[in-house]
């Protein structure tokens, strides 16, 4: 029969002297509960740490200039501008361009920007401030095309037809003056359309100049503007 045949079979092809082996099986223990909580707990930190020394990497360009400027350089400590402690983020206001488009305040992050604030009918104190905006920038040199002039207007007065060359290649923007106000602050017994006012390139209102700027308070200005572009040099670039 073909049973008895492969019972034969089997028997035949068995070496002799081999012996049955029992199979061997590795049984791992596995881990306390509270083990498997701090190997996760520890893996969370770790991974903190690795996140925290990258976000570290990238900061450490844009911190290191301002303490050039603030800490390790104290004669600079003579500022003519008011350093604004803290200082404060662009808020989030919708401004009108001439042409009448919405535009967000934030969009202007990522230069430094010289900020006018006034009516639009501009009398002659306003005029004068626009043009020592104009004449900081210039001075700039090589360096002019990583500051923005930016006048906002605070009402609703059209601008005379003749002040226009002067504003080519400034950022001009309505704004509403009490929203206005909650932002940028004058000193103490003057109005906001004072001054002028610098914004550094990630968006924060750092520094005020000193109200009814003239000839000699304008080159004390570009000092600190000088300075200002020396210490960011290694990570500001011209263009948002």
């Amino acid at each position: 029969m073909s049973g008895s045949k492969l019972s034969e079979d089997t028997g035949a092809a068995r070496p002799e002297g081999a012996r049955d082996h029992v199979l061997g099986l590795t049984v791992h223990n596995l881990p306390e509960p509270t083990q498997a909580l701090a190997q996760e707990s520890e893996r969370t930190r770790r991974g903190r740490q690795k996140m925290l020394a990258v976000l570290a990497i990238c900061a450490a360009p844009v911190i290191a200039s301002y303490l050039a400027y603030y800490v390790i350089r104290p004669e600079v400590r003579r500022n003519h501008g008011e350093l604004i402690d803290p200082q404060r983020p662009l808020p989030e206001l919708l401004t009108l361009d001439l042409q009448g488009k919405t535009h967000s305040l934030r969009e202007l992050k990522g230069q430094w920007l010289l900020v006018s604030v006034g009516s639009g009918k501009c009398d002659e104190p306003c005029v004068q401030q626009l043009y020592f905006q104009r004449q900081l920038r210039e001075s700039l040199g090589k360096d002019k095309d990583r500051l923005d002039r930016v006048w906002l207007i605070n009402d609703t007065e059209p601008i005379a037809e003749n002040m226009r060359p002067g504003l080519e290649g400034a950022t001009v923007l309505r704004a509403p003056a009490v929203e206005l106000a909650q932002w940028l602050e004058p000193a103490s017994g003057h109005g906001v359309a004072d001054h002028l006012y610098l914004v550094d390139p990630m968006g924060n209102w750092m520094m005020r100049f000193p109200a009814r700027m003239d000839i000699a308070s304008a080159s004390k200005a570009k000092r600190d503007l000088d300075r200002l572009m020396r210490a960011s040099a290694s990570w500001d670039r011209a263009g948002r």
